[in-house]
């Protein structure tokens, strides 16, 4: 599959670019992303700290896409969209936190708190990386 199937299936609509929804899904990331880092992540928290992980680095994706003038209604497109620009290895991981957090919100299933605290830290770095490569002039 590719990123333009998911245009051709409707699951990805072309607009025009939107940097004003782009700075203001960075500046919200930003703000979750601190706020997450402030919990405490236990047995408790670790599925909600894990899906809002998951959130803060789909909103990163979403930006990416609103400057190049798309708005996304699948989560998988991601994923493809992703690989398009060269970027398999965060698309690999983007795919793998997205059936994670389907696992948590749709099947029940919990997470330990270790495995949050890694994927937080990869979330992280993830993020870093597309805002450098992707998100550079929209602050």
């Amino acid at each position: 599959m590719k990123f333009e199937d998911f245009i051709q299936h409707g699951k990805v609509r072309k607009a025009s670019p939107d940097v004003a929804l782009a700075k203001s899904l960075v500046s919200t990331a930003a703000v979750d992303l601190k706020f997450l880092s402030a919990l405490q992540v236990n047995s408790t928290s670790a599925r909600k700290v894990m899906t809002n992980y998951y959130d803060v680095l789909r909103s990163i994706l979403e930006a990416i896409l609103a400057v190049e003038g798309y708005k996304v209604y699948s989560h998988e497109a991601f994923t493809y969209f992703l690989k398009d620009k060269g970027e398999s290895f965060i698309a690999e991981k983007f795919d793998r936190f997205r059936r994670i957090r389907n696992s948590i919100n749709y099947y029940g299933k919990d997470i330990s708190a270790i495995e949050v605290k890694e994927n937080a830290g990869e979330i992280v770095e993830m993020i870093q990386i597309l805002k450098e490569k992707h998100l550079s002039g929209v602050k």
